[in-house]
C-alpha cells in the first residue's frame, strides 16, 4: 500500500535514456551518487511532526534514466517578477549544467519575464552561449530582464512548442509558480511533452515548503549594514529615533533577521504580530525616557490595519502580479509618533530610512550563491528525468521536488511562538505583546 503521506510528483513519462553524468549507483565507486526514484524526505523535523506537515516529499537530484534524450532536447528559462540578488547566478548555473555535464545543444533565455512568450510583445529569445553567461553571477538584476503580470496560457503554450522547448525553467515567486503551474497543464491538455520546472525566487522568503529562498541572506546583510547606520543616526541627536522600512509584504523574515543580526534594534514591527499605535508609543515612550535614542524596524506589510484611509486609495487595488497595493507604513509611523511625542512637550527627531530597492538589486552574497548553485543544478536534473508542475524546494538541508500546486497554496510565515520571534523579543526586548 503507497504512503498516503508521500507528495505525488507529476512526471512526463517512463524514462528511457541512460544519464551521461559520470555518477555511480552504489557507495565506494569514487563517484557521486544518483538518486533513487523512490527517495523521500519528511518535511518536518519535529518530533512528533505537526500533522498538517507529516508529509514526504521526493528527494531531488540526479536521476539514472531520463525522459528527455539529452543530445535532442532543448531548454529554456524565464525569469519574472521584481529583481532578487542570485537571478544571474542561476541562469549561470541552469546553462553550465544542460551545456557542459547534459550536453543539451541549446537553450533559449527568454526576454522579460513572461512576455518574452507573448510573441506579438515580446522580444525573440536568446540563444544561450558561454560568452553570454561569463561573470554574470557578479552582477545584480537579471541577463534576461523581467516583467510582472500574466500572459495568455494558451499563447504561452504556443509559443513553447513552436520553439522546439523540451523543458522550461521559471525562476520566480508565487505568482510566476502559478502562472507556470497553469502553463504546465495547458501542455498537458495538448499532450505536450514540455517539462515545466519551478525555481523559488523571493527575497521576502515566505515561499511554501521552502526553509530558504535565494537572495534572502543577501538582503538581510545589507539590511544589517542599514541598521547600524539607523542606530548612529538615533544616537547622534537628541531624542533620535531611527525608523527603517525593510521589505517583507506577508512575512516578516527580513525584518527579524536583520534585526538579529545587527544587535541595535530597539523595535521589530513584523505583519504575523499585530500592534496599536498606543501600544507602541507606551513602550517607545519608556525607553526614550530611559536611553534617548531607540531603532525600529518595520516590515513593509505590517500595521496595515492601522494605516489611515488615504484619498483616492482603492481599497482592493492591485499591481499586475496580482498582489494588494500596500499602504506605506513608514511614513505613517513617522507622522504618528512624531505628533504623539510634540503633543506631549517631549519631541523627537526621527530619521526615517526606506532602502528597499537597495537590498533588490545588487549581486548575490556568497551564501546566496551556494544556494543558487544548487538549486538550478537540481532544477535541472528534475526537467531531464520528466519532472513538471514541480518546484525545487529546500528544505532541513536537503532539496526536493515540491509539486507547484503544493507550493502555490500557502505562504510560509513567522511563527509568532516561534524560536525566531521568541529571539527577537530577547534582542530587542520590546514586549510581546503591544495590542
Amino acid at each position: 500500500m503507497s504512503d498516503p503521506r508521500k507528495l505525488p510528483v507529476p512526471s512526463l513519462g517512463p524514462a528511457r535514456f541512460r544519464s551521461p553524468l559520470r555518477l555511480s549507483r552504489v557507495a565506494g565507486a569514487g563517484l557521486g551518487r544518483f538518486v533513487p526514484d523512490d527517495t523521500w524526505v519528511r518535511r518536518s523535523v519535529d518530533e512528533p511532526p505537526r500533522e498538517a506537515e507529516d508529509e514526504l516529499l521526493e528527494k531531488a537530484g540526479p536521476r539514472e534514466m531520463l525522459f528527455f534524450d539529452p543530445g535532442a532536447a532543448r531548454a529554456a528559462v524565464v525569469t519574472c517578477g521584481g529583481l532578487c540578488p542570485g537571478l544571474n547566478n542561476v541562469l549561470r548555473a541552469l546553462f553550465l549544467e544542460l551545456h557542459f555535464n547534459y550536453r543539451v545543444t541549446e537553450v533559449l533565455g527568454i526576454h522579460d519575464g513572461y512576455l518574452g512568450l507573448n510573441r506579438k510583445d515580446g522580444r525573440p529569445p536568446l540563444v544561450l552561449t558561454l560568452d553570454d553567461v561569463e561573470g554574470i553571477h557578479r552582477d545584480g538584476g537579471t541577463l534576461l530582464g523581467t516583467s510582472r503580470g500574466p500572459q495568455d496560457v494558451s499563447t504561452m503554450a504556443d509559443t513553447l512548442l513552436e520553439w522546439g522547448v523540451s523543458m522550461l525553467f521559471t525562476v520566480g515567486g508565487d505568482g510566476t509558480q502559478r502562472g507556470a503551474l497553469a502553463l504546465a497543464r495547458e501542455l498537458a491538455r495538448r499532450s505536450a511533452p514540455v517539462a515545466v520546472v519551478g525555481i523559488p525566487k523571493t527575497i521576502d522568503n515566505d515561499v511554501a515548503y521552502c526553509q530558504r529562498t535565494f537572495g534572502f541572506r543577501t538582503a538581510v546583510e545589507a539590511a544589517q549594514n542599514v541598521l547600524h547606520a539607523a542606530h548612529n543616526e538615533a544616537r547622534g541627536t537628541p531624542r533620535g529615533i531611527g525608523l527603517v522600512k525593510l521589505m517583507g509584504r506577508h512575512a516578516g523574515f527580513i525584518a527579524a533577521t536583520a534585526t538579529l543580526a545587527a544587535g541595535d534594534v530597539n523595535f521589530c514591527l513584523v505583519p504575523e504580530v499585530p500592534f496599536t499605535l498606543d501600544g507602541l508609543f507606551k513602550a517607545l515612550s519608556a525607553r526614550m525616557d530611559d536611553r534617548g535614542h531607540s531603532v525600529i524596524v518595520v516590515a513593509e506589510g505590517a500595521g496595515q490595519d492601522l494605516l489611515r484611509a488615504e484619498a483616492g486609495h482603492e481599497e482592493n487595488a492591485r499591481d499586475a502580479s496580482g498582489n494588494a497595493r500596500l499602504k506605506d507604513i513608514g511614513p505613517f509611523l513617522k507622522t504618528e509618533l512624531s505628533e504623539r511625542f510634540a503633543a506631549l512637550g517631549r519631541p523627537v527627531e526621527i530619521k526615517y530610512i526606506d532602502p528597499s530597492y537597495v537590498l533588490r538589486g545588487g549581486p548575490a552574497n556568497c551564501e546566496d550563491g551556494l544556494l543558487c548553485d544548487r538549486l538550478a543544478r537540481n532544477a535541472v536534473h528534475a526537467g531531464m528525468a520528466g519532472r513538471t508542475e514541480t518546484m525545487v524546494g529546500y528544505l532541513n538541508g536537503t532539496f526536493v521536488h515540491v509539486p507547484i500546486e503544493r507550493a502555490v497554496s500557502g505562504r510560509r510565515r513567522l511563527d509568532p511562538e516561534g524560536d525566531a520571534w521568541v529571539s527577537v523579543l530577547a534582542a530587542t526586548g520590546q514586549p510581546p505583546n503591544m495590542v
